[in-house]
Parts: structure tokens; sequence; C-alpha cells
């Protein structure tokens, strides 16, 4: 395959640590061709997740925190970028572009009041200048506020590039991310871009990661296999609570984050839970996720999906899946062989139409007012 070699880069709501794929690519819109060469993450330290947990709160973190942080993850996303070609054996000098997510400090899509104005906003940091001082070549960033700024979500952006990639024609296919926060694309057989369904399906893995790290007292940062959970029991009462989150029912366009899932609703949970022990507070909050990707396409998917394909550090949860494998019997579900990799895929992909002047938001998924080029472009 002819093209060019490109890196993508993710950091996701987990804060588990920085994703970099090495991918060829050629052509553009419809006529893209990836090629994923190889995939690396960069595992933050405790001390970095917990700053990036205590900047995303919302209320919490000045200006000189803020800049810091923005040139730390800048600094790792060259590393990570660094290491990828290394374990490819590629110079980083034959790298063409980067399309880098960042990390998001702060989402709040719909607009709200404030010092007399009413704004929707949303906030990525990890400096890309950095990243053009190490490779010499463009790098494209800050991806979600174009759509803001056009009156959509800025999320998902992910299914413009599932759209090119896993579309087909024989079998209606939803595309299901469990990271931090869940969410789905649905592709309808055959379908254009205009028919695709994508939204966040609700917490993923966030809810989870937050009780094992109490549950441990801070020595494991989230559910490996899902082994605690199997050894838990699902509360029905608790999870029919959980269940009746307003989120779950309120009508795509919509997205989701932190800001909704953080350490208020932990809070509330475990008051909720009373005497339970964490176990079963694990197990009903992992059912709780499977749960709340099947109401979400009950809801919005306009015919039932014939496969799931399940990515992000979700797929990896064997308690999830089976959970998942429940509620939804007469769906095959499967995990993408490109799991772990597929966000930073998107954003190499993404980083190429921006490069090429081709919208990328796909405006029935964001709620965009109209199509636009996402992504700011350092050099």
């Amino acid at each position: 395959m002819n093209g060019k070699l490109a890196i993508g880069l993710m950091s996701g709501t987990s804060c588990d640590g920085m994703d970099a794929a090495l991918v060829r690519i050629e052509g553009c819109s419809t006529n893209t061709k990836v090629d994923l060469v190889d995939f690396v993450t960069l595992e933050y330290s405790q001390a970095l997740k917990e700053e990036l947990l205590r900047l995303a709160s919302g209320s919490i973190g000045g200006s000189c925190d803020i800049s810091r942080i923005n040139f730390i993850l800048g600094h790792i996303a060259c590393d990570a970028s660094l290491a990828v070609c290394r374990k490819a054996g590629v110079s980083h000098s034959d790298i063409s572009f980067i399309g880098s997510h960042g990390h998001t400090l702060y989402h709040e899509p719909n607009a709200v009041s404030t010092l007399g104005y009413k704004v929707a906003s949303t906030f990525q940091v990890g400096e890309a200048s950095v990243l053009n001082e190490t490779f010499g070549c463009p790098v494209v960033s800050d991806f979600r506020v174009r759509d803001v700024a056009a009156g959509g979500q800025g999320a998902p952006l992910v299914p413009y590039t599932e759209y090119l990639l896993f579309r087909s024609e024989e079998e209606s296919i939803a595309l299901q991310n469990i990271g931090g926060i869940g969410n789905v694309t649905i592709l309808p057989a055959g379908c254009s871009l205009d028919d695709i369904m994508a939204f966040d399906t609700g917490p993923g893995n966030m809810v989870i990661d937050a009780l094992v790290c109490m549950y441990t007292n801070g020595k494991y940062g989230f559910d490996k296999d899902g082994a605690i959970a199997k050894k838990g029991k699902v509360n029905q009462k608790l999870l029919q609570f959980m269940c009746d989150d307003p989120y779950l029912s309120k009508a795509p366009p919509k997205s989701t984050g932190r800001e909704r899932y953080g350490s208020e609703y932990i809070l509330k949970l475990l008051n909720k839970a009373g005497e339970l022990n964490m176990q079963d507070i694990i197990a009903t909050a992992t059912a709780y996720t499977a749960a709340s990707i099947r109401i979400g396409l009950e809801y919005f998917s306009h015919t039932k999906p014939d496969r799931l394909v399940v990515s992000g550090g979700g797929a990896s949860n064997k308690t999830l899946m089976d959970d998942i494998c429940m509620e939804l019997p007469d769906v095959k579900v499967m995990k993408n062989p490109f799991s772990d990799s597929k966000e930073a895929v998107a954003f190499a992909v993404l980083a190429n139409e921006r490069l090429c002047n081709s919208c990328s938001n796909a405006v029935k998924a964001t709620g965009a007012s109209h199509p636009v080029v996402l992504g700011k472009v350092s050099i």
C-alpha cells in the first residue's frame, strides 16, 4: 500500500495513558485507505492521573495548573509518538503528519448562561507545538471546538471514520466503544453518511474504575478481566436506580463525560447502595454499563443491529462482555480486532481529512447546524 505515514494520538476520560497509532494512509473521504502499522500506549503515572482527574472536576485548578498540564501532555504525546516509531522501526522524520486529540479537561456542549453570555464549550489540552518541534511536520489538534461552535456536541467524532472504514452493504453494524464513556455508532446496511446514528451511551468504565480504586485503596485503577465484578452479585434495586438515569432516554444528539459521572455521581451511588458490599456494587455498575448499551440501541436504533463490535478497554472486561451478551441475546457480539487502537487511528484519519480540507463531522451524530472542517493545524 502506498501513501503517507501518520500518527494518531488519543488520551481518554479513563486517564490511563496516551495511545499512539502509526498508520499508513492514502486518499481521503470515501476513498480513504488505512493500514495500522503499529500501536503503543504510554501509561500515565498515578500522580499525573490524579492531577488530570482533579482538573477535570471542573471546579478546581487555576491558570498555572492548566498551562503546565497543557505542555506536560504535549511532551507525553511526543514521547508516545517517538515510542511507536521506534517499535515499528520507522524514523520520526518519515512521519508526514500527526493528529492529536489531546485530553479533555471539560466538556459542556449544552449552552449555559455565564457573565452575560450563553455559551457551550469544550476544552482539550496537549500542546501541539511540542510535537512540531520534534517531528517538524504538520500537527492537527483541537478537533472538537469547531463542531461546538457550529451548534454541535463536539462528540462523537469517531463515527465519520467508522463510516469510512466499517460500512457494510449486507449487515447493520453497531460499533460500541467502551472507554471512560461508552459511545456507539450505528451503521445501517448500505447506509449513507446521513443515515448513521451515533451518541454517547453513558458511562463505560468510568464508574467501575472509580469504585475499584476505592475498593482497593488505590492499588488498582480498573477491574482486570472483570474479576471483581464476577465475584459480586448484581443488586436489581440499585441497578434500577442507575437505569432511571434521565440521560439514557435523552434523544441524540447527545454526549456526556466526567461532569455527569464523576465524583458527585459516585457519592450518590454509594449513598443509594447503603450496606451493599463493594463487590456487589461493582458487579451492579458493570451490569449498568451493559444495560445502558442495550437501552441506547432499543431507544434510538431504527433496526436491531446484526453485529455489535466492541472496542476500548471495556472489551477486555470479560464480565462486562458477558453482561452485554445477556442484554443482547439476538445480536452477534464480538471484540474489534483493533480494539485498543481504534480511537487513535480515528484521529489520524480526521487529521488527514483536515489537511485535505474535507468536512468530517457527522452532523446527525453531533447535532451541528452544518458540516465543518475539524481541527487546527500547527506547522
